[in-house]
Formats: structure tokens, sequence, C-alpha cells
């Protein structure tokens, strides 16, 4: 007898609505590094100048990281339920027009749409999970909701690959819209309505939020290709040093605050978020770097530089749901410390194994590190939630985001300049040692080196005498990238540190007070 399909029921109408969350926070994830792969193709069909392919990208962080906290206070004032259904509308409908974009204008301006529909949509997902839970079951539910979300973050680059190659970049963003609908169906019959909560929307605490946020990760995003010294870089991290403490004082004196800044009063929440942001510091500048390194060092294709990312991605999602679990049992402080232990170790394997030039002695490293944030990502996201009432956790649930993406984009930044500066002083060695003197142009040679490996090395324009020293080259870019994974691992083990400090060893339950929720006098 064939079985019947699950119906929806009362008993059951929270995993429905944890199953059209996860689904809806893959796809505001995936959006982030799906496009990666696309770009040169974007590139040569728009006609899509070096700034703005970087922009293509860009756009869509930079409304995401400087308005999710405005998305979460949304969330409060009309209900999650509504947040939820009005981010994923402007989200499908910004991902068509990327889509069907004919011109650089066009498709930059689109991505900034489709980052504002994340920020909507990112708070309302985490604080209707949240909710619909139990405190004895919330750790469970979590793990689900953030695991599988960050396993399809990872999987982006192989997935924007295979869609470039097989249809077409424009599938990279029409592949959103059966899936966005499908989700607006799901919500529209899964989730219940969500009261508003009185108040109004603090719009002297918006420029200031937007503009320090921005001019914070503005300048972080530009640093690598405008340089830490140049005017522009040093106007924006002053801008943000300026307003970053204006919007603190202005947002603790409002008696209804756009972001809820007491809740790092919780000292739980406070270490929670400093643990994510750690995690996402070395786990986006990892994924970024290793996807770059074995295409030029290794000679990877785009879609076997997605492949190689499996190793770290498969154990999140065989373990994060089963570490929510574990939270329920014990609480956040062994699985925080133990996953983000066991993160800084796989790092320092890995950066001291890649002079090996050789996929293979990556993998255990890949595994481990895997495994550890696993292991640790579920219960800091739930004990991060269980920190606050529940009626604060979409202001939570975008405070978290904002310190996720920010940890993100330090992570790129950060790393990827010390990529650049031990490269260039590497390769200047390598001539030093052959040569006797320095080389007139090391980004030149930069350049030149891209897909060095995958192209043989005999069709790159580079002179003769330097085809000999590709090898010595190749491990010049290979010892840059092992520093700043070493940095990775040194976040990691602070992150570790910080974690069997502060986090509590039992869970959280909604029964408990939490002094970051009380207004001031």
């Amino acid at each position: 007898m064939a079985r019947s399909l699950p119906t929806l029921n009362e008993d059951n109408r929270r995993w429905w609505i944890l199953a059209t969350m996860t689904g809806s926070l893959s796809m505001i994830l995936i959006d982030q590094t799906v496009v990666a792969v696309a770009l040169p193709t974007i590139q040569a069909d728009l006609a899509v100048s070096t700034i703005g392919l970087q922009w293509v990208v860009n756009a869509y962080l930079l409304t995401l990281a400087a308005f999710v906290a405005l998305g979460g206070r949304v969330g409060d004032l009309i209900g999650n339920d509504r947040a939820f259904r009005l981010g994923a509308a402007i989200f499908v409908l910004a991902s068509a027009a990327c889509g069907f974009a004919e011109s650089e204008a066009w498709i930059i301006s689109a991505r900034a749409v489709q980052g504002l529909g994340a920020a909507l949509l990112t708070p309302a997902t985490g604080a209707l999970v949240a909710n619909a839970f139990g405190a004895e079951e919330r750790g469970r539910a979590m793990g689900i909701y953030a695991g599988v979300s960050m396993v399809f973050l990872a999987l982006g680059p192989l997935i924007g690959g295979l869609l470039t190659d097989l249809v077409s970049w424009r599938a990279v963003f029409f592949v959103n819209l059966p899936v966005g609908i499908a989700l607006l169906l799901a919500a529209r019959v899964t989730l219940p309505d969500t009261p508003p909560r009185p108040g109004r929307v603090d719009w002297g605490g918006v420029p200031l939020i937007v503009l320090s946020l921005s001019c914070l990760v503005l300048g972080l995003m530009q640093s690598r290709a405008w340089g830490w010294d140049s005017p522009a870089t040093i106007g924006l991290l002053v801008a943000a040093a300026v307003l970053l403490p204006a919007t603190i004082l202005w947002e603790l004196s409002r008696r209804e605050p756009l972001v809820e800044l007491r809740l790092f009063r919780s000292a739980n929440f406070t270490a929670d978020g400093i643990v994510l942001a750690a995690v996402q510091f070395a786990m986006t500048g990892v994924a970024v770097l290793g996807a770059v390194w074995v295409q030029d060092v290794l000679g990877f294709t785009a879609i076997e530089a997605g492949l190689s990312l499996l190793p770290l991605t498969l154990p999140i999602l065989l373990i994060a749901p089963r570490a929510g679990a574990l939270y329920d049992r014990i609480g956040p402080r062994g699985p925080v410390t133990l996953g983000c232990g066991l993160g800084a170790l796989a790092l320092v394997w890995v950066a001291a194994v890649l002079h090996h030039r050789d996929y293979d002695w990556l993998v255990p490293g890949y595994v481990v590190m895997g495994i550890g944030l696993g292991v640790m990502m579920t219960p800091a996201n739930t004990d991060a939630m269980n920190a606050v009432e529940p009626q604060l956790r979409a202001q939570a649930s975008a405070l978290l985001q904002t310190i996720r993406q920010v940890g993100a984009t330090l992570g790129v930044a950060v790393m990827g300049t010390i990529v650049a500066h031990r490269q260039s002083a590497r390769i200047g060695d390598v001539f030093e040692q052959r040569y006797g003197f320095p080389p007139r142009d090391v980004q030149q040679i930069e350049h030149a080196m891209n897909g060095v490996a995958s192209s043989g090395a005999t069709d790159r324009g580079l002179p003769a005498d330097i085809l000999k020293l590709i090898s010595p080259l190749l491990d010049a870019v290979t010892g840059a990238v092992a520093s700043a994974f070493a940095v990775a691992a040194v976040v990691l083990a602070l992150a570790a540190i910080v974690a069997v400090l502060v986090l509590r060893k039992r869970p959280a339950t909604d029964a408990e007070p939490v002094p970051s929720a009380a207004p001031p006098a």
C-alpha cells in the first residue's frame, strides 16, 4: 500500500515552519557565493567593468549588512510572518531583475535590491524558528536551520558553476523564482499570524546605522583593491570609527531603539556573537581563498573547485542537527569550545601541509574543520536566541546576522590582505634569489600567474626565463595562503578561549529573566 503524503496539522506545524525557514535562509546565503564563478561570463556578456564586477557581489552583501538591523525592527512592528512575506517578494522580484539585466548599472542595482529583500527575510526566519519550538527542542531545530543553510553557502560556487556551464549565467538568478515562489506558498500555509508589537521605527537611528555599517563594510570590502593606505579606505574606516560610537550612544538613549543593544548585557549573547563572528571570519576566508588556490595552483576548474569544499561542508550537514540535540542536553560551553578548538587545529594542519600542493593533504583538515563547525555552530546560534526574550528574537536574529556579516567581510578583507602582501614579498624574494634584484612589476606577474596551473604555463604571456620560475612562484602563492589560514586558526583559538571562559554549562530556558530586555528609565 502506498504511503500517504505528510499533511500539515497543529502537531507538526513547527516542523513545516522549520523546513520553510531553512529553505529561505539557504536561498539567502547561497546568493552570497553562487554568483562568484559566473562573474567572467557576466562580464563578457554585459561588458561589465572590473570595478563593476566587484559590485555585482558587493552590492548584495553591503545592503544586507547595512539594513538587516532595520529588517529585525520591521519584523517587530508588522509581525515576523508579514516581514518574511514582504522580504521574500522583494527578493524574488529582484532576482528576476538580475536575470533580465542588460547593463552593468541594471544588474548592480538589482543586486542591491536583492540584499534589501534578504535583510527583511533573515531576522524573520530566525525568530520564527526559535519561537515555533519549545526550549527542549529548539537546539535540534536550530541545528537543522543553521547547518543546512551553511552547507548551501559553501556549495554556492559549485551550484553557480553548474548552472553557468550547463544553462546560462542568468539561471543563477532565475532559479530563485520557482524556489522563492514555492517558499512563499509554503509560508502562506504554515506560518501562524504573528501579532505586531506596538511601537515605532527609530527613524533617527536609521541613517546612523546604515551609514556607519556601510562605511565599515565598504571600507573592509575595498581595502584589498584600494589598499589599506589609500585615502578612500582610510576615510571610510575613520568615518565608521566616528559613526559607530555615535550610533551606539543614540540607540542606548532611545526608549524604542532600532537595534536593542542592551542584548549585549547578556554575557552569553555577547560571547555567542563573538564566536559566530570568528567562525564566519574563518569559514568565509577559507572558502574563498581555498577555491581560488585550487584553481590557480592546482589547476582545478570552477566546478572542481566547488566540489573541493565538500569535505568541509558535508560534516556540517551531518553533525549540526545532532549538535543541536547535544546543546539541549548539556548546554553551550562544551560543544562551542570543542568545535572552535577543532576548527583551529584543522586550520593549523591545512596551513602546515599546503606546501605539498596536493589536494589530498587538505582533505583531513577540511573534514576536521567541518566537524568542528558542525559541533559548535548550532549551540552558539541556539544559545544566543535562548538568551533573549521571545518578543526580542527578531532583533536578536538581526543583530547576530549583522555581526556575522561583518565577521565574513573582515575575514575576506584581512585574509585577502595578508595573502596580497605575503605573496608580493615572497615573489620579490624569488626574484632576488634568482637574479639579485626585485621584479619591476609584481602585480603584472601575479596577474599573469592566475590560472597558470590549468593553462600549463605556456600561454600566459610570461617570458621564457620567468617560466623557469613557475614552481617557486607557485610556492610563493601557497606560502601566502598558508599564512592567511594560520591567522584564521588564531581567530578560532581565541573564540574557543572566549567560549570556555564566558559561556554557561547548561542550556537556557524561556523562563529565565533576560537583563538585556529592560527598557531605559
